[in-house]
Formats: C-alpha cells, sequence, structure tokens
C-alpha cells in the first residue's frame, strides 16, 4: 500500500503542477499580449479616478492574465488561513491583490508570473525527490516468472509472491524478490542496494535482493522475502521516513513564522503611511511584501538535507532520520567492532591441537557438531572444514549459546562444550591441560577449546584478516577530527591486540561481553564525547542503539542490522564511516551559506524597496533568481564524494619499517 501511495501522490502532484504551468502559460501569454494591445490599440483609453490609466483592450487582457496567475497564489494563502496556518506566501498574496487593486494589471501580472514560477522550480525540487523513491519502485520488476513443481512456469504479479516461491531470472532481468539461489550461476548488479559500482558474482546458496539486476546468467532464486519486507521496500519506506523529518535549523525557521508577516506587513504599512505620494508609498509596499517572501530561507535547509539523502543512498548509506545525519558531524569517538567490522568476519581454521592421545578427526567433528546450530563465524569456519575434510556431521541436541562464550549441545549422548577457555573452566571442564605451554593461549590466534563430558579433547586456532581498507579509514577519521577510535571485540587480547595496533586505534578492549559494550559507550558518553558505534547490527544491537549515533555495517538483507542502527552502509565498506562525517558537515555548510544569503537578499532587497530604487516586477523577477540561487546551491551535495566510488578506494598498508604503537586498553571496563 505505501508503495501504491507513493506512485500516486507523485502522479497527484505532478498533475497539479502541470494545471499550474498551463494556466501560467496561458496567464504569461495574455500578460505579453497586452503590451501588444497597448500598441495596435493606441486610441482606445479608460479612465480613472486620476483621469487616463491606459488603453482598454490591454487593461482587459493583462486584467485577465493577472487574474489567472494570481488566483492560484491567492487561494493557496486563503486556504492556509482558513486552517489557522501561518504562512509566508500570504505577503506575495497581499501584494498581488494590492497590485490589481491600483489598476497596475501588468504589473500584478508579472509578478504573478515570476512568484509562480519560483513556485514551480521548488514544486519540481521537491517532485524530484519524491520520484526519485518511485524510480526504486520501478526497479522491482511488475511481473516474474515463478517455477512450478513440475518445473514449468507461469507468469505472476510480483506482488503475489511469497515466501517460499521459485522465480526463475533471465540475463538482463531484475529480481522480483529478496531470496537465495538454488541453481545457476550470474553477476549481478546491486548498486542500487549496496552503492558498489562492481557486479557480485552469485552462485547457489548465495543471497540476492530484489531490484538488483542480473547480468550474465539464468538463476533460479527461492524467495525469502517479497513487497515491502524485501530490503528495498524497507529502503523505500525509510527514506521516505528520512525526508519527513527535519533538523533543528528548519524548526528554528518555524518557530519566527508567527511574527515574521504581521512585522513586515507592519514595516510596509509604516512606508505607507509617511509616504508624500501615496502610489509612491504603495509601490514600494507591495516590493516589500513581495521580496520578503522568505522562499530562499524555507528551502535553505530542506534542499540541503535532501541532496545530502540522496548522495548518501547513492553509495549505500541509508540514513533514518536527518537528524542522524546532523549528529554526525559532531562525532568525537568511534567504538568499532573488530570481526565483521575492522576483519573481514570470514574466520580460518589454522591450528589445530588434539589433548594427548586425542585424534585431530574426533575433535573436529565434536566441534562442527555441536557448533551447527550457530551462525557465529567460528561455527561457519568449522562448518566448512568438516565440508572440505567431507565429515558427516551428527545431530546435535539441547543445543545453546551462550553469547560471547561458546556452545553447549548433545552430540550422540555426549555433552560436547566449545568456547573459551575460562568459561570450560567456569562450567567444571578440567581445563589442567592448558597448563602445558603446547595448548595455552597461542599469541594471534582466536583458540577454541573443545570439552566432551567435563574432558578437554584440545583447541581449534582459527585467524580473520583485517578489511583492506579498513587502515585507510582509521586514518581518514583521525584527519576529520575524531581522535577516540575504539575497538572492543571479544576476541582474547592477544589477537585485539595485534589488530588495534595494525590499523592505529587508540583504545582496544577485549574479552568484552554485549553488556560491556554499554558500559564503554556510557563511559565514553560520561567522559564528554559524542559517541558513534560501529557493528555488524546482529551481537551489536544494544550498543548500537546506545550510542549517539549506530552505524550497521554490511546490512542489506539483514532486518535486525537495518532496524537497530541509525545509518545502515549496505556493504561493508569502512570508507563510507569518514564520508558520512565530511557530508554532514559539509551540508550543515551548505545549509548555513543557504540561510545567510536568503537573511542577505531579503535585507538588500527591502532596503532598495523601502528607499524606492526596487520596482515590484524587478523584485518578483529577483526573488525567483534567489530561489533558483539556492536550489542549485543544495543540488551540487547530490554528487558529493564522487571520489569514493569503490573502484577508486585505496587502502594504506600496514607500516613495514617501524614498530606499532602500544595500544592503551579502554579504562570503562576492569581487564
Amino acid at each position: 500500500m505505501a508503495h501504491f501511495d507513493i506512485k500516486h501522490s507523485v502522479q497527484a502532484e505532478t498533475g497539479k503542477a502541470g494545471v499550474l504551468m498551463i494556466a501560467t502559460l496561458f496567464g504569461g501569454v495574455l500578460v505579453m499580449c497586452s503590451f501588444v494591445a497597448g500598441w495596435l490599440f493606441s486610441g482606445s483609453t479608460v479612465r480613472g479616478s486620476e483621469g487616463e490609466t491606459g488603453n482598454f483592450y490591454s487593461s482587459l487582457i493583462a486584467f485577465v492574465g493577472a487574474v489567472l496567475l494570481g488566483a492560484p497564489l491567492v487561494w493557496h494563502a486563503l486556504v492556509h488561513l482558513a486552517r489557522g496556518e501561518k504562512h509566508m506566501d500570504e505577503l506575495v498574496a497581499m501584494a498581488i491583490v494590492a497590485a490589481i487593486a491600483l489598476g497596475e494589471y501588468q504589473e500584478a501580472g508579472i509578478i504573478a508570473f515570476f512568484m509562480i514560477l519560483s513556485n514551480l522550480i521548488e514544486t519540481r525540487t521537491a517532485l524530484g525527490a519524491r520520484a526519485s523513491i518511485e524510480s526504486l519502485l520501478r526497479l522491482t520488476p511488475d511481473q516474474a516468472h515463478r517455477v512450478l513443481q513440475d518445473g514449468t512456469e507461469e507468469l505472476v504479479e510480483s506482488a503475489k509472491l511469497h515466501s517460499g516461491d521459485v522465480v526463475r531470472v533471465r540475463p538482463g532481468d531484475n529480481i522480483p524478490a529478496d531470496g537465495v539461489v538454488i541453481s545457476g550461476q550470474s553477476s549481478v548488479n546491486q548498486a542500487n542496494i549496496t552503492g558498489e559500482s562492481l557486479a557480485a558474482d552469485k552462485s547457489e546458496n548465495d543471497e540476492v535482493f530484489g531490484g538488483t539486476s542480473n547480468l550474465t546468467g539464468v538463476l533460479d532464486i527461492r524467495v525469502t522475502k517479497a513487497g515491502k519486507d524485501a530490503t528495498l521496500g524497507k529502503v523505500q519506506s525509510l527514506i521516505i521516513e528520512a525526508e519527513g523529518t527535519r533538523v533543528p535549523l528548519a524548526r528554528l525557521i518555524d518557530r519566527y513564522a508567527g511574527w515574521y508577516t504581521p512585522t513586515i506587513l507592519m514595516v510596509a504599512g509604516i512606508v505607507l503611511f509617511f509616504a508624500a505620494d501615496k502610489k509612491e508609498g504603495l509601490q514600494r509596499a507591495i516590493t516589500m511584501l513581495i521580496v520578503a517572501c522568505p522562499c530562499a530561507l524555507v528551502l535553505a535547509t530542506p534542499t540541503a538535507m535532501v541532496a545530502a539523502l540522496s548522495c548518501a543512498a547513492r553509495l549505500g548509506i541509508l540514513v533514518k532520520n536527518v537528524l542522524n545525519l546532523e549528529h554526525a558531524r559532531n562525532l568525537t569517538a568511534i567504538v568499532l567492532d573488530k570481526t565483521g567490522t575492522l576483519t573481514t568476519g570470514v574466520l580460518s581454521v589454522t591450528q589445530m591441537k588434539p589433548a594427548p592421545g586425542g585424534d585431530g578427526a574426533d575433535l573436529l567433528l565434536a566441534a562442527a557438531s555441536a557448533e551447527q546450530g550457530s551462525k557465529h563465524p567460528t561455527a561457519r569456519a568449522l562448518l566448512e572444514v568438516a565440508k572440505q575434510a567431507k565429515m558427516t556431521l551428527v545431530q546435535a541436541a539441547d543445543f545453546k549459546e551462550v553469547m560471547g562464550r561458546g556452545v553447549q549441545a548433545k552430540v550422540n549422548g555426549d555433552a560436547i562444550m566449545a568456547g573459551r577457555s575460562d568459561w570450560l573452566a567456569q562450567q567444571g571442564v578440567d581445563m589442567s591441560l592448558t597448563e602445558d605451554p603446547e595448548y595455552a593461549e597461542t599469541e594471534g590466534l582466536s583458540m577454541l577449546y573443545v570439552a566432551r563430558n567435563g574432558r578437554c579433547l584440545g583447541w581449534i586456532g582459527l585467524e580473520d584478516k583485517t578489511r583492506p581498507e579498513a587502515r585507510a579509514a582509521i586514518e581518514e577519521l583521525r584527519n576529520v577530527g575524531v581522535q577516540n577510535l575504539t575497538m572492543v571485540t571479544g576476541d582474547k587480547w592477544s589477537v585485539a591486540r595485534r589488530v588495534a595496533a595494525e590499523l592505529g586505534c587508540t583504545e582496544v578492549q577485549a574479552e568484552v561481553l554485549p553488556d560491556e559494550k554499554l558500559a564503554l559507550v556510557a563511559d565514553l558518553k560520561q567522559r564528554g564525547h559524542q559517541v558513534c558505534v560501529v557493528g555488524d547490527g546482529v551481537n551489536d544491537a544494544p550498543a548500537l542503539a546506545a550510542g549517539h549515533l549506530g552505524i550497521a555495517m554490511g546490512a542489506a538483507g539483514s532486518d535486525v542490522a537495518i532496524n537497530s542502527a541509525s545509518v545502515a552502509l549496505m556493504n561493508n565498506d569502512l570508507n563510507r564511516i569518514p564520508f558520512l562525517i565530511r557530508l554532514s558537515r559539509r551540508a550543515t555548510t551548505v545549509i548555513w551559506q543557504n540561510l545567510l544569503f536568503g537573511v542577505t537578499f531579503i535585507l538588500v532587497t527591502q532596503t532598495f524597496a523601502i528607499w524606492g530604487s526596487l520596482k515590484p516586477i524587478m523584485a518578483a523577477f529577483l526573488h525567483t533568481i534567489a530561489t533558483t540561487v539556492v536550489i542549485f546551491n543544495s543540488a551540487r551535495l547530490v554528487r558529493f564524494g564522487e571520489e569514493l566510488e569503490p573502484h577508486t578506494a585505496v587502502a594504506l598498508p600496514p607500516p613495514m619499517d617501524e614498530e606499532p604503537e602500544p595500544v592503551a586498553p579502554s579504562p570503562a571496563i576492569a581487564t
């Protein structure tokens, strides 16, 4: 239904703008014709209270044109007044009515023409933002080829797809829903979801997203989420919500709208009262009303924020609320999760040490069988090794996972435990084996100890590599002024110190449980920092919600990540984080530029209007120019950060000729 509303909202607004444009063109032509009529029928005049006031035919045509042009503006002002709303367009409506009352029909028509032109520019800007959302809707095809149980296909509406359906997507087609590839290989362009310009290779068991484009091969996809529940649907909804929010600067303008119009009317009344020539005084008052209409001020903030949101979305950064975008410019501390954020999150089994008299295959089989119910990277690494070894895993019962500690399960009736050595010891497992140097903690390795029925079977060592762009991103964060960069992990201290030193983090905290991450964030807040928490959005959901800003990495397809964080990076590129800070600061700069320009324009033109140096027609023209300047100044933000396209991002290599600086543990948690 939301999709339907968006589409028809855009169509309705486009229709209104079209009608207004036709009326504007027709009225504008009539006003132009009035000048021609004045030349052709120079002998026909009409008389007013002060004698001849102009050509009859010219005045009649100009009057009709002025009414056509001015009626929409006057009606718009009356509607808002009837609703009890303070709207600054009332100033322009009064100026047009005053000009018509004076008999200056051509002047009234030209004023109304320029003001409508200004409104059309504003409307076109808003429609452009809405149309960009509608373009997201068009990415999802209206129809899909659903595969039946007998292998045949039927053409169905994409909106009628359900979880479990199998669809066939051919080269050149857009994928109709989120799902998992069950057969076929292809390259998929998913830039509209992740912001990555390079196509991703997809094969069996890989996840794909609705609205992305299949490029090379035929894919059979089992639907997991469709319609508004799919990733693209959530992105659409969140963009709409973000555009509907406002920053404090916008609310500041609204706060003073209540007294702005009465003040302008009072000043214009004073000018009219003290004018020696009342007609000249009325001309000045009309000019003041026109230039006082603060379109440039009203548009200063929303146009910049819409442009910034569009820029962020282009690079796969989903900002839920423009307030979150504003918070990004003030960040002073960033808490980064290690696994899956600073590192690839793909652990690899590199070493294995069974207990004396034990067997490596038995150690791996017990650990993999117990871990198969977990989604932790450690479990995935064990299952991958077991798969390569062609092991047949045993179905586990009574599976239980203790976050940040390990897992336990029944395998063939035996109680299997796999996790950290201290946790196994707390559970009563005999860990005397670790007193032997060969079985103690090994520097640089994430070690998983395995026990059966209270007896340690040995350990399995895993490694996780840092992301290639991580060091460059950390350096860039320092360059933009974030001096406190804390890495947190549930991994052991030896691994944490190695990774933190390699990347240049200022603080590190290891062996941290989820509730301890909250304590770390609270401590940084207490020390006066504006804190951003970066994680994968699954294990880090509480900490993401606790920071001033929460950024979920790799959120594409993850409901938890999108829902838990205030900003979701649809891919895993860490360079997006310093870019977000720079974008926030640039957007704020553009807003202040717009506001300063708008205030200066009003003050300068009001001064000229008071002294009679500015005429109403020129005032209306300058008003349109001012509105256009603000819109185009904001539009520059759309292309901000083009240098950050994925194929141009360069990661700095780790230093080779110097020792890493010592990394201080965070004082928030006793170690």
